[in-house]
């Protein structure tokens, strides 16, 4: 076990695990999307998620949060977490409803607990430096009737990030920094995401979160009362042991709403912690460029690849070769008996492919 900074008991993690990671298909699928495969580095990237907070917490204090379908894959990507704390949530609603499930879980066990909101598709750079910032977060959330969130600081401009508007700094613990959060702001064009850049006001979106089991209730009853109440009941559920019941009662009935939307965005006690550990929310194909070893034309690839007079290309090849000639800025992906041609520029898009295929009912065995 890695030697890290344990946390005084009553912390806890909730790792959001449920996305179908739609914008890598088609090697990321519904059977096996983004967070169960080996993206970056050697373990998918649950796994990661989960060995980045070993020494900081015991493996029974982190939970994972995803779909009924892949709670079974899940536990075998997360051995050490015991299997009753990988819970399926019955239909996917965003991550407002996981947040409020978290809180259930943990409330049920330690209602003075604090916890950590992660996910399981991010890369850091610096485990002992998150660990760091994670416990100073902790010991903010227990002090004070906050909402913790963490935000990166930007090493330049990027329009696939959200932001975060920082103001004064309001303490400092064990070095990390604290500042008000005044506005979260959604996506910016690239002008605008150069001029965050150079006021040093703004912090990317880490989508991060720490805070006490009392805070976040005390905000949904004030912003969400109706994931309030869910949240009251699937406490009362996971303490009797009826909670699988009651999600499938209640989780259709949801509507789909981020936790940014749902309280982040409303709330005046939001907390800022500044994270310098090396941060990357894989979220299209071109994010793999920053961690995977590229040739002198600037290709990056897995699997049996060629290139002959091509340039930044992204390739992926399972099981067959795959060569470029004399193209330039592509992804081509091989993988699940299906091949994607891509602009690079278009990477984005690859999601709105799949939502095409899936509402023409084609190629359902490959989604």
């Amino acid at each position: 076990m890695r030697k890290g900074r344990t946390m005084a008991g009553g912390v806890y993690a909730a790792i959001l695990a449920g996305g179908k990671g739609e914008r890598f298909w088609p090697l990321s699928t519904e059977r096996r999307p983004k967070q169960l495969l080996r993206l970056v580095g050697e373990s998918t990237m649950l796994a990661t998620a989960v060995q980045r907070l070993e020494g900081l917490m015991p493996a029974d204090h982190v939970y994972v949060i995803t779909s009924a379908a892949l709670v079974e894959a899940s536990r075998q990507a997360a051995p050490n977490v015991p299997a009753g704390h990988v819970i399926g949530e019955p239909v996917g609603r965003d991550t407002a409803a996981a947040v409020a499930l978290a809180t259930a879980l943990v409330g049920a066990r330690d209602p003075e607990g604090v916890f950590c909101v992660l996910t399981a598709d991010h890369v850091i750079g610096d485990t002992e430096e998150f660990q760091r910032v994670l416990a100073a977060c902790a010991t903010v959330a227990r002090q004070s009737d906050v909402l913790v969130t963490i935000g990166i600081q930007p090493t330049g401009p990027n329009i696939g990030f959200g932001y975060i508007e920082v103001a004064e700094t309001i303490a400092c613990v064990n070095g990390v920094a604290f500042r008000r959060g005044a506005r979260f702001v959604e996506k910016p064009d690239l002008k605008t995401a150069e001029e965050y850049v150079r006021s040093s006001r703004y912090l990317w979106n880490g989508g991060m979160f720490v805070w006490s089991v009392a805070a976040i209730r005390r905000a949904l009853r004030q912003h969400r009362p109706d994931l309030a109440d869910l949240e009251t009941r699937w406490t009362k559920a996971a303490a009797d042991g009826t909670l699988d019941e009651a999600l499938r009662a209640d989780y259709p009935t949801l509507p789909r709403i981020s936790i940014d939307y749902a309280v982040m965005e409303k709330a005046q006690n939001i907390v800022v912690a500044s994270g310098a550990f090396g941060w990357d929310d894989v979220g299209t194909w071109t994010a793999l460029e920053n961690h995977w070893p590229k040739d002198a034309a600037g290709n990056v690839g897995r699997g049996q690849w060629e290139t002959l007079d091509a340039s930044r290309c992204i390739v992926v090849s399972e099981g067959r070769l795959t060569a470029l000639l004399g193209v330039d800025d592509l992804i081509v992906v091989q993988a699940e008996g299906v091949t994607l041609i891509c602009a690079r520029n278009r990477a984005q898009d690859v999601k709105k492919l799949v939502q095409v295929l899936r509402e023409k009912g084609r190629c359902d065995d490959v989604l």
